[in-house]
């Protein structure tokens, strides 16, 4: 369901931040303690819930995100250990151009 640390790709995970929705989730996410928690609904998308949902998928297919099953409800959080790992820096260049938007 989510790809190893060592499979995160550069080109897709670029890809998945193309988008400015996504970015922003990504950027949200990495303000938060570490493993923190929310769900889909929270960030507010303008957005259809099938055009959500996609969204979701294609950060959960770069592995960027991982989805959390709690039974009633699912929940997400940054993957910040494993992408960190793979591609340091990358969040912190991220949250620091999103500052200055």
């Amino acid at each position: 369901m989510h790809p190893a640390t060592a499979d995160l790709d550069l080109g897709t995970v670029l890809s998945a931040l193309s988008d400015g929705h996504r970015r922003r989730v990504i950027v949200e996410l990495a303000r938060l303690p570490v493993d923190a928690e929310r769900t889909c609904q929270s960030f507010g998308m303008p957005l259809a819930k099938q055009t959500v949902t996609h969204h979701f998928k294609i950060l959960r297919n770069a592995g960027l995100i991982k989805e959390v099953d709690h039974g009633n409800r699912k929940a997400i959080s940054l993957r910040k250990h494993d992408i960190d790992q793979r591609f340091p820096g990358l969040l912190d260049v991220l949250v620091a151009g999103a500052d200055t938007d």
